[in-house]
Formats: C-alpha cells, structure tokens, sequence
C-alpha cells in the first residue's frame, strides 16, 4: 500500500513539474521612423547584449526580440498594449498565463549611447532576473 501511495505522489509531481510552461522573456524595441543616434544605439545595443549573452535562449524561443515602428499601422495594437510614445524598450516575463512588462526606456536612454557597456551590464542583469 504504502509503495501504491508513493508511486501515486511520484506520478502527480512529476506531472505538476513537466505541465509547468517554462518562463520566457520577449523584449520589445519600439522606435519611429525618423531615429536619432541614441534610439539606433538602444537597438543595436540590445541586439548585442543578446547575440553575445543569450543566444542560446534566442534559438531555442526562451527569448523573443521584437523591433517595431510605432508609425506602422500593423503595429497598432503593440503600441496600444504597451502605451508606447517614441523610442521605448519593454521586456515582458511570461510564466504561463501571468505577464509582468518592466519599462527600460528611460535606463536605456540614460546609458546605451554614452555608457555602453553600463547599459549592456544593466539589460544583462534585467533579463537573468526575469529568467529566474
């Protein structure tokens, strides 16, 4: 009896960890048609911070990066979700079904064209957490 119970508990765990949608994290670059050096520096930035630090969770989809117009009409309901106005970058946690959206922008504007490697080091940090 005792072995039925414990296969049985064995059996419901496993099953509880394996349903269990692993977390994922998309990022979202928002810029307008005319771009000033630091909104380009924003992307090109956040590109290299996930080429050089997260490129295995980019091929295998853990990690998602969107760069929008936010004057392209298709685009009009990613602007509305994330209240974007201008250059903005957004980075969403997605376990299951709950949704947790930071708002970088304004660390980005502050460090990605003067400070680089501080903006690189900060975004880094932001997405090991939200990967957690």
């Amino acid at each position: 009896m005792k072995k039925l119970l414990f296969a049985v508990v064995l059996l419901l765990a496993t099953t509880f960890v394996f349903a269990q949608k692993p977390t994922k994290l998309k990022i979202v670059y928002f810029h307008s048609e005319r771009r000033c050096p630091t909104c380009i520096s924003i992307e090109d930035n956040t590109k290299k911070t996930l080429n050089t630090y997260f490129a295995n969770q980019l091929k295998d989809g853990t990690i998602t990066l969107q760069v929008l117009d936010i004057g392209d009409e298709k685009n009009l309901k990613m602007v509305e979700k994330y209240e974007a106005d201008g250059s903005s970058l957004f980075l969403t946690k997605v376990s299951g079904t709950k949704e947790t959206t930071t708002d970088f922008t304004n660390f980005a504007f502050s460090y990605s064209r003067n400070e680089a490697e501080k903006f690189i080091s900060g975004l880094k940090a932001e997405i090991e957490k939200n990967l957690k």
